[in-house]
């Protein structure tokens, strides 16, 4: 009995122990979470460091659990309202910009670059240091006063590039044979599952459009170095920086030097004595964090809604890291019945997805158009179905490196029978009503006449994308369709085809809906949708184990390498229905 009471003992003790450390982790996690959502007080003569070193996204994700986020991303309006504010807060003289491997679009970047601009008009300084700089943190850093380089440092600056994996072989051996429906010579997204490499009309858009960028990216660095245009592409194409010493000789840096130095820098831009450190103030403790409302210099009872919508387009409801139709349709729903709400700005950076969750927002948009402005910001991409929610509105925004057009459809259905036949030795048998009673199947081919019928819904679908597509943007929809047929274009190329109206950034699409609603700039406050999860409902869904993210780290940590490959294979298992979707997944590098 008395070894009884002891196990009982030890076994309530565990148990309490356990619950202790729970708790304390638990107490921990809300604390951060708490933290986060109040900025700190900033002392006087103080310096904004920003190091940039998580993914950029529209909105911030994670960031609410502090060191417990795990997969957390910086959200753009928290970057440009930290900028913003640091201009004219008297505690702040300057911004230093510690940065190394940037993770973010070529929009997004360009919007930080642009906040920055705006914040050397202030007369403050902005230094930058770098011990390794990625092509994208010298993109940043080049508006910089001073640019450091640790003095066996590297910079890249050799041009972008995009590659793509293709997986025609793994299906072969596997046993998979895709069925490809799809309309357009561009509209290569489906590509990776049928070929080994470019097809000739991809490799011809993808050069198109990258090198639209990277020349509008040179003709950027250059005037903030002083370099020739001209110049300076040689510089990229003959890969001219091997090292610290050429990047100086080049004047792509200003000095070489160790973190100590730019310490000294700052203290002299500071009025500090030598033996002072610099006050350096993090993004996390400066930033206001991506409120509900923001307040624009007033009180006014007057809304412009911004609709946030960026991942792929999913029927339903979706989650935190898509745009689930919906959602996104209530979203614009709320915005168009509210009175106090005078224009709407609908923020896009997606690829596209589902042709139906896209009409499906589309719709919405086109109600809203009637009853009061609304306009499309473009991000880093949108394309296909993200160009889709976009051309009813009533002016269009892009960037001149965004990634837009794709104005095509495909679908895909995947032929397993070989891989269960042949590979696990399972044979499968059926009984139907009618002849096409099991249509669509993955278990048997498709005869000629099922493929006839489904290529014949993905040309009644992109008739009528590029019907709409020329309605929206004013043309004949034979010109439309011949700037459509999947093409990829960039933000640039897309101006001057007519498919944008406006080279610019989500300031002025916010100030051309303002202008639009007879809206004053002190007259009217943003309203930003959807509304975001809560600390507390993120912080259940983790505990509760239905959290998307933590399930990708997981995948990401055991996977390491081959993520990629495995992220592609499930996009391919959840492609339902016909796509509006980009070509690849496109990442520039």
């Amino acid at each position: 009995m008395r070894q009884f009471f002891k196990f009982v003992l030890a076994t309530l003790v565990g148990l309490v122990a356990f619950s202790f450390i729970g708790f304390l982790i638990l107490a921990g996690i809300i604390g951060a979470a708490a933290s986060s959502d109040g900025k700190k007080e900033v002392a006087a003569n103080s310096v904004l460091e920003l190091k940039l070193n998580e993914p950029l996204t529209e909105r911030g994700r994670g960031r609410e659990f502090g060191p417990f986020g795990g997969n957390s991303s910086t959200g753009l309006i928290e970057i440009k309202e930290a900028i913003g504010r640091a201009k004219t807060d008297g505690d702040i003289k300057g911004i230093l910009l510690n940065l190394e491997l940037v993770q973010g679009g070529m929009a997004s970047l360009e919007e930080v670059r642009d906040a920055l601009l705006d914040f050397k008009k202030s007369g403050k300084f902005v230094v930058a240091y770098h011990e390794v700089s990625s092509e994208k943190s010298f993109y940043l850093s080049s508006i910089a006063d001073e640019i450091y380089l640790h003095p066996q440092g590297t910079l890249e600056f050799n041009g972008l590039s995009s590659e793509v994996m293709f997986y025609k072989r793994l299906f072969e051996k596997a046993g998979i044979e895709p069925y490809i429906f799809r309309v357009g010579s561009f509209k290569s997204a489906v590509e990776p599952f049928f070929r080994e490499n470019f097809s000739d009309s991809a490799r011809y858009q993808t050069v198109s459009f990258l090198n639209s960028i990277n020349g509008h990216m040179i003709g950027q660095v250059a005037k903030s170095r002083g370099i020739a245009p001209a110049r300076l592409k040689v510089i990229s194409d003959s890969m001219l920086v091997h090292n610290a010493p050429d990047a100086l000789r080049l004047k792509m840096v200003t000095k070489l030097g160790y973190f100590d130095e730019v310490q000294d820098y700052m203290r002299g831009k500071l009025g500090l004595a030598k033996d002072k450190k610099p006050n350096l103030v993090s993004l996390d403790d400066y930033s206001s964090g991506d409120k509900a409302d923001e307040k624009e210099g007033t009180t006014s009872g007057n809304r412009i809604a911004v609709i946030y919508a960026e991942g792929d387009i999913v029927t339903g409801k979706g989650s935190d890291d898509n745009i689930g139709s919906t959602k996104f349709a209530e979203a614009i729903r709320k915005a168009r019945l509210d009175d106090k709400v005078k224009a709407v700005v609908l923020r896009i950076n997606s690829p596209g997805g589902s042709s139906l969750a896209s009409d499906i927002i589309y719709r919405e948009v086109s109600l809203t158009k009637k009853v009061k402005p609304i306009i499309a910001s473009m991000s880093d991409v949108a394309a296909s179905g993200g160009y889709y929610i976009a051309m009813a509105c009533d002016t269009i925004v892009a960037h001149p490196n965004t990634i837009t057009g794709s104005i095509g459809v495909f679908g895909v259905l995947p032929n397993i029978q070989p891989l269960l036949a042949d590979k696990l030795g399972i044979t499968v048998d059926r009984v139907t009503t009618g002849k096409f009673s099991d249509l669509p199947t993955i278990t048997r081919p498709l005869t000629d006449f099922e493929k006839k019928v489904l290529q014949g819904e993905v040309n009644n679908i992109y008739a009528d994308f590029t019907s709409k597509a020329a309605l929206g943007r004013h043309m004949p929809v034979e010109r439309l369709r011949r700037l459509a047929s999947g093409r990829v274009w960039s933000g640039l190329e897309a101006k001057s085809n007519g498919l944008v109206d406006v080279l610019g950034d989500y300031q002025d699409a916010l100030n051309i809906a303002a202008a639009r609603a007879h809206l004053k700039a002190d007259d009217y406050r943003v309203q930003r949708l959807p509304r975001q999860r809560s600390t507390f409902e993120a912080l259940m869904a983790r505990f509760g184990g239905d959290d998307v993210e933590v399930k990708t780290r997981a995948i990401k940590a055991e996977l390491g390498p081959l993520y990629p490959a495995y992220a592609q294979y499930q996009q391919l298992l959840q492609l339902r229905g016909v796509q509006a979707k980009l070509p690849y997944s496109l990442e520039i590098k």
